[in-house]
């Protein structure tokens, strides 16, 4: 996973979901995207396995406003936040578990 390239930061009202306590783990999706389906599986784990995680889910094709925003190119992309929604890493494709475990190290 990348460094986040600037201070961007995700509010509530704007992922449409509440922050996690600890980190939230934003993955942008379309709908035939079969990376995405196992990135949902990965993210949702390591969210269950990680006390104040959040995992949100976001249809790209439904938030275009957002995807232009932050230059989603390609879907998966994965952003890390940390509890106060600032961007501290992410990453396009599908990530790894234990990617996603070190980047969260990052937000923690």
């Amino acid at each position: 996973m990348s460094e986040a390239l600037g201070a961007e930061v995700l509010r509530p009202e704007v992922l449409g979901a509440e922050l996690g306590e600890r980190a939230t783990l934003v993955q942008f999706s379309t709908a035939f995207c079969q990376p995405c389906r196992a990135t949902r599986r990965t993210l949702a784990e390591v969210a269950a396995m990680v006390p104040g995680v959040a995992h949100v889910e976001i249809d790209a094709e439904e938030r275009l406003d957002l995807v232009r925003e932050l230059a989603i190119a390609r879907t998966p992309t994965v952003l890390v936040l940390d509890r106060t929604g600032r961007v501290v890493r992410r990453a396009a494709g599908q990530p790894r578990r234990a990617d996603v475990i070190a980047a969260l190290g990052r937000a923690v």
